[in-house]
C-alpha cells in the first residue's frame, strides 16, 4: 500500500507547455490527502518559488535538489555549502564570466549575464522567472544549493577546479552544484520516510528531468513524465503520460493509488 507520492515541479506537476497545473493534477493531489497519502514535493526550485504548491495544501517541501527539507515552518533537515566553497565559486565565475544563483529560502544571483539571452531562457524555462533575481552578498546567509549557468564545455573547468563537488546537469544550459555525497533528491526522500516512518516500498517518485533520476530509482515505483528525458524514462519503473496530458492522474488511477 502507497503512503507517500513524491512529486517534482516543473515539467512534473507543472505542464511543460504553459507552466501551470493541470486541473487534474489539482484533483489528484486532493485525493492523495483525502486517502491519507502523504504528498511531498521535491525540487531544485528554493523553498520561495513553492507558493503555488503549498496553496494546494502541500507542507512538506524538499527544496534546493535536496538540501533544505521543510514540514511547514519546521526544518527537518538542512545542508548549507561551506563558506569556503561559496567564496571560492563565486570569484571563479566572476573571473570566468558565468552567472550563479545562490539558494537560501530565496533565490538571488551574482549580477553577471543580466542581459545574457541564455541566462534570460534558462531562468524562464527552470524557475518560470522573467527577471534577473537581485544580488546577493554571497557570504550573508546559509546558501543550501548553487547553480551554474554554462554549457557543456564552459561547465568542464568548473569541475575540473572544484573536484570535491558534485555538479548535477538539469538543463541545457544550467547545473546544480551540490557538496558530493551529501544532497541529492533521493538522500532527501531517505530522511523524509525516516521522519514519517514510512517504508520505501511505499513510496512513489514522479519526475521529468536528469535531477530527478536518483529518486526514481530509489522509490518503490518511479514514474516518469511523458515529456521526461529519454535517460530518465528508460530507466523508471513506469512512463506514464506528459504533464500537460493529465500524466499524473492517468498513473495515480492506473496503478489503483487514487
Amino acid at each position: 500500500m502507497y503512503e507517500i507520492v513524491f512529486f517534482d515541479v516543473d515539467g512534473t506537476i507543472l505542464s511543460e507547455v504553459d507552466r501551470c497545473i493541470p486541473e487534474s493534477t489539482k484533483l489528484a493531489i486532493k485525493r492523495l490527502s483525502e486517502k491519507g497519502i502523504k504528498v511531498v514535493v521535491a525540487t531544485g526550485r528554493p523553498h520561495n518559488l513553492c507558493e503555488e504548491l503549498i496553496a494546494l495544501g502541500i507542507d512538506t517541501l524538499i527544496s534546493a535538489n535536496g538540501a533544505l527539507i521543510k514540514e511547514k515552518n519546521n526544518v527537518i533537515y538542512k545542508s548549507a555549502l561551506s563558506v569556503k566553497t561559496v567564496r571560492e565559486l563565486s570569484s571563479f565565475a566572476e573571473l570566468n564570466g558565468h552567472s550563479l544563483s545562490y539558494f537560501t529560502d530565496l533565490i538571488s544571483m551574482n549580477g553577471i549575464g543580466v542581459e545574457e539571452k541564455r541566462v534570460r531562457s534558462a531562468l524562464l524555462e527552470t524557475l518560470g522567472l522573467s527577471h534577473y533575481p537581485k544580488n546577493l552578498d554571497a557570504l550573508s546567509e546559509e546558501i543550501y544549493c548553487m547553480c551554474l549557468y554554462a554549457d557543456e564545455s564552459e561547465a568542464q573547468k568548473f569541475i575540473d577546479n572544484f573536484p570535491q563537488l558534485r555538479f548535477v546537469r538539469f538543463h541545457r544550459y544550467v547545473i546544480n552544484i551540490l557538496e558530493k555525497q551529501v544532497v541529492s533528491k533521493s538522500e532527501a526522500i531517505k530522511k523524509v520516510l525516516d521522519y514519517y516512518n514510512i517504508a520505501v516500498s511505499n513510496s512513489i517518485a514522479f519526475g521529468d528531468g536528469g535531477n530527478d533520476l536518483d529518486m526514481l530509482e530509489f522509490v518503490g515505483l518511479g514514474i516518469a513524465m511523458g515529456n521526461g528525458e529519454e535517460n530518465l524514462k528508460q530507466r523508471a519503473d513506469f512512463v506514464t503520460k506528459k504533464a500537460s496530458e493529465d500524466g499524473i492522474y492517468y498513473a495515480l488511477t492506473k496503478f489503483g493509488v487514487i
